[in-house]
């Protein structure tokens, strides 16, 4: 049976001069008259071994050294420790033999592609350097997060994907439906599910019912929004991380949200280390640093309107012009954490440009709310602490104009035993973005679902 290279490089010493079998695919081959190499990546590790073909030892040398990259292999051989070379050891051969073959158009050849054509090839391009560590980061990040909520004693949600009701307000969803291009009654009568229905947006409200019994828990599932935006930092599914806490306020949702950051840049340190200086030195120069900086500080808070105060004093540096009352951009969001030199907390939201679930603070013009700002990339992160006073919410629900009848379960756990609690949403995507450096969403996603893009 065939040894993970994975072990053979955290045990290379234990395997000296021992023969061992290995598969994988072939990232180089490199033939000469008498000798050859082959890259060998088995997708254990990011690193790929180096395996030694001599036309002495091996019968069938001359049909090795046309094998193509790309090709599948089993190799038998022995390990040979190299201390003085770049890899720590090597493979000597006596037996190759062919898996599978790998075409000459096999797209993915031993040099530097553009990530435009590697979009276009996304069933091939984790074979890459780039694409296999980020979609181990992204591996090793979900893990993380969920050993971080398990380790506190949180109970973990499956939310529904389908849903009858609109989270966020926006309207922006797939409605999901049987009757094909007929169009449906004004009921629904005859879809389904007997009403409309769509993929969620958000597993937010459903994770609120679930807390007011366990008290604290998490949803982390993929969600869906029909936003036509062709940002690098917009696509149609995604997947969300959304906490939910009871008997908690806005400060206890910040303090939850600094220390899974933490966790998570911590468990990568202990992990992925190869795969961080990879980043660091192909994708963006200093993210160790930034990353570890993060680890090392203490997440600062500002108010909204102390925020935009800070940006109007330095307007002249903004394509944008800073306003009370109005939104961040992405250029407003990074000029903050670097006048505050370290991720940032902006609090108490107009309620204006907030959803309808926020609480209302005692001013009445603004809402329990926070974005979680990180260096070099902006918001990583929103929430808030929910209105769990009934009279509030279905007043907000009413200046919103958010239909009730679809909620009426939301509002019966402020009549039955309600308390003050609290979450955030975080978009896995853009935590796996921030910690490779990787600037396209589209990047991190494996088979990334954007308008007029569902091929794979």
């Amino acid at each position: 049976m065939a040894i993970e290279i994975k072990k053979l490089y955290h045990d290379f010493v234990g395997y000296k001069d021992k023969e061992v079998v290995l598969s994988g695919w072939i990232r180089n081959n490199r033939s000469q008259k008498e000798f050859g190499f082959i890259d060998l990546n088995d997708g254990t590790i990011f690193d790929s071994v180096q395996v030694v073909y001599e036309v002495e030892t091996l019968q069938n040398f001359k049909e090795v050294s046309k094998f193509r990259v790309g090709s599948s292999v089993i190799i038998k051989g022995k390990v040979v420790l190299t201390p003085e070379m770049k890899q720590p050891f090597e493979i000597k051969a006596n037996q190759i033999s062919l898996e599978g073959d790998s075409l000459d158009d096999y797209p993915i050849q031993p040099k530097r592609h553009s990530r435009e054509f590697l979009r276009e090839n996304a069933h091939l391009r984790v074979r890459t350097n780039l694409f296999n560590a980020v979609f181990r980061v992204r591996s090793v990040v979900s893990y993380a997060i969920h050993k971080y909520f398990q380790e506190q004693g949180f109970i973990y949600l499956h939310a529904p994907i389908i849903t009858g009701s609109d989270a966020e307000g926006a309207g922006q969803m797939f409605q999901v439906t049987t009757l094909g291009d007929k169009k449906p009654e004004e009921n629904y009568a005859n879809d389904f599910f007997g009403k409309k229905s769509s993929l969620s947006v958000s597993g937010q409200l459903q994770a609120e019912a679930y807390a007011l019994a366990y008290k604290n828990v998490y949803t982390f599932g993929p969600t869906f929004r029909a936003e036509n935006s062709n940002t690098p930092r917009h696509a149609a599914e995604f997947w969300m991380i959304e906490p939910e806490i009871a008997f908690a306020d806005l400060n206890d949702d910040m303090a939850l949200a600094e220390a899974m950051v933490k966790y998570i840049i911590k468990d990568l340190f202990e992990t992925c280390m190869t795969e961080l200086k990879f980043f660091d030195q192909f994708v963006e120069k200093g993210l160790i640093d930034k990353l570890r900086k993060v680890l090392e500080s203490k997440f600062a808070r500002v108010s909204h309107k102390e925020a935009i105060d800070i940006l109007f004093a330095n307007s002249k540096e903004f394509e944008v012009k800073p306003e009370q009352g109005q939104d961040l951009s992405t250029e407003h969001e990074k000029f903050l954490t670097k006048y505050f030199n370290g991720p940032v907390f902006v609090v108490d939201w107009p309620k204006e440009i907030k959803a309808f679930y926020m609480r209302l603070n005692d001013d009445g013009e603004t809402v329990a709310a926070m974005d979680l700002l990180v260096p070099g990339a902006g918001e990583l992160m929103g929430g808030s602490q929910r209105e769990e006073r009934l009279d509030y919410l279905q007043k907000r629900m009413k200046e919103m104009q958010v239909d009730d009848e679809d909620l009426w379960w939301y509002l019966d756990l402020r009549k039955y035993g309600g308390c003050k609690h609290a979450g955030f949403g975080m978009g896995l995507e853009r935590m796996i973005m921030y910690v490779t450096g990787i600037d396209n969403i589209r990047d991190v996603l494996p088979f990334p679902r954007t308008p007029k893009k569902c091929e794979f």
